[in-house]
């Protein structure tokens, strides 16, 4: 208990996260008679650091950042805006459809829905859309950033719970389809019932061949990623490097990066790697001194005295995981939570491939639930709207995400089948 009270009050006093953990750690260690792995702290943070399958999360960040610097998004919006422009509602349906695309490559729901609003939110006001409807779509549809692959949660997520990253990218494949069908209709809805969205515009046809042309070229990043790791020809952390160099070369031909930007692109990714392996390696001390005390033991234990089902256990790791989404960002809650909890997966007979895909969803929607959402923050500054009803246009939208991940967990074969049939068990 008094772990929990200095967890939460050096959380809330604005203490950064890793040091909160560390702490948190100590104070356990200090209050439980565990003054003998003192010594050991520092062996354990580098021992959480020495796992091949990190090199993933800077080679994967790299991806999104020169991505990011090389006009990809622009060059996606104009090929959805291409495929489904001249439908009524045709902006909407683009920009959930360019974050589709987006999503597979840049693999950070943050930064996806940063792009995307100072894109898509001015342009779709302009051509007479509610300026809140177009913010609660950019959201949105943002949250697929961590979900179709390749996905940075997942990584994490294979990390601390130690499993391959292989299938985790695979099994977001069919759960990320049903997200996108989801809004998608849910953007229908709107059209049918609501206020009305603005009618499409048809492009002329040369034009549109060139667009096409040019932005699924990008595209062809993340199929030689989920391809190359389905043939089993390369690895996650191999396939990585490849869409690294592959970006890096688009980047250059189409000469929206210069030798110059290199040295800010790399010190971005560094910085970013820094933050998310810290967290790893400070909450490996944390699981490692609970772990010696027995707390999953405990929790498995306490878990097994409310439920047999695994169904209601994802629904309360699901609940649990939106709870601390509200106040902690994603990477936290999973590299904090997760480890606790194998055990119990582990003893209900849940596929952790499966568990892996409920946390990964559950998490990313706390990026856009208040108080903290830093999705909505972000679209809020860009769009020039109050929370308030950013969140309000939100919520039919977030109730269709809600509804695809209770379907989720109640069908493992969403998440499990096409892993089963890339390992042919």
């Amino acid at each position: 208990m008094i772990t929990l009270i200095v967890f939460f009050g050096l959380l809330f006093a604005g203490l950064p996260i890793v040091g909160t953990i560390l702490v948190a750690a100590v104070v356990f260690m200090a209050t439980n008679d565990l003054a003998v792995l003192f010594d050991s702290i520092p062996i354990q943070l580098y021992g959480a650091l020495e796992i091949n399958s990190l090199l993933a999360i800077p080679l994967f960040l790299l991806v999104g950042e020169i991505m990011n610097k090389a006009g990809l998004t622009q060059r996606l919006i104009a090929v959805a805006e291409v495929l489904v422009g001249s439908m009524k509602g045709g902006l909407a349906y683009a920009n959930l459809f360019t974050n589709a695309m987006a999503a597979s490559i840049l693999g950070s729901a943050v930064a996806q829905i940063g792009v995307m609003s100072k894109v898509m939110i001015p342009a779709m006001e302009r051509t007479g859309y509610n300026r809140a409807f177009s913010g609660a779509v950019t959201v949105s549809a943002g949250l697929l950033g961590p979900i179709i692959p390749p996905s940075m949660l997942m990584i994490i997520y294979g990390v601390v719970a130690v499993q391959p990253i292989a299938p985790l990218f695979i099994a977001g494949i069919l759960p990320g389809i049903l997200i996108v069908s989801a809004l998608a209709v849910v953007i229908m809805l709107f059209g049918i019932f609501g206020p009305g969205l603005p009618a499409g515009v048809r492009g002329e046809r040369s034009a549109s061949v060139k667009v096409l042309i040019e932005g699924l070229v990008p595209a062809m990043i993340p199929l030689v990623v989920i391809g190359g790791i389905m043939a089993g020809v390369m690895t996650p952390t191999e396939s990585g490097a490849i869409a690294a160099v592959m970006a890096l070369v688009l980047g250059f031909v189409y000469r929206e990066i210069g030798v110059r930007d290199l040295g800010k692109i790399l010190f971005d990714v560094g910085t970013n790697t820094a933050t998310i392996t810290g967290l790893i390696a400070a909450a490996s001390v944390l699981s490692w001194v609970l772990a010696f005390q027995g707390v999953p033991d405990v929790v498995v234990e306490y878990m097994k005295g409310l439920t047999d089902s695994p169904f209601v256990f994802l629904l309360l790791v699901i609940g649990l995981m939106l709870v601390l989404g509200m106040f902690l960002e994603s990477i936290s809650v999973l590299i904090v939570v997760v480890p606790l909890l194998m055990p119990v997966v582990t003893n209900l007979g849940i596929d952790p491939i499966h568990f892996g895909v409920v946390c990964t969803v559950a998490t990313v929607i706390g990026l856009v639930t208040p108080p903290v959402g830093p999705g909505l923050y972000i679209a809020m500054v860009q769009a020039d709207i109050r929370m308030g009803a950013l969140f309000a246009m939100t919520i039919p939208f977030l109730a269709a995400v809600m509804l695809v991940l209770v379907a989720i967990a109640a069908v493992p074969e969403i998440s499990t089948w096409l892993p089963a049939m890339m390992t042919g068990k």
